[in-house]
């Protein structure tokens, strides 16, 4: 029977999906919501495009280079707004991008 194995680039999209997901969620609550805007905009492109790079690497999509390469400029992006605001989930945020770029640099090259 085959096992079912997840590189390095899918567990970092994953992780960084649910990462900006959560810090999503986190900075519709903090109190100068306007601030956020830009960080939530940024935390849910990145999320999408994480889980759908996690995915075609998963499927060994024809695409996957090319969409490891779109991913890591999102989540660089992403990372470089998280890491602007001083909340601790951003910073985390910010840490989960950076690592899914270079898994998704790795990945594309």
């Amino acid at each position: 029977m085959d096992s079912i194995s997840f590189s390095e680039c899918a567990k970092a999209c994953i992780s960084c999906s649910l990462t900006c997901t959560a810090c999503a969620d986190l900075c519709l609550r903090e109190n100068d919501i306007d601030m956020m805007r830009e960080c939530i905009k940024r935390c849910i492109e990145c999320s999408e495009i994480c889980v759908l790079c996690a995915r075609a690497d998963q499927r060994k999509s024809s695409f996957s280079m090319e969409l490891c390469t779109l991913c890591a400029k999102i989540c660089d992006a992403c990372g470089k707004e998280c890491a602007r605001h001083k909340a601790e989930h951003c910073q985390q945020c910010a840490e989960a991008c950076r690592q899914c770029a270079i898994e998704c640099r790795k990945m594309a090259a």
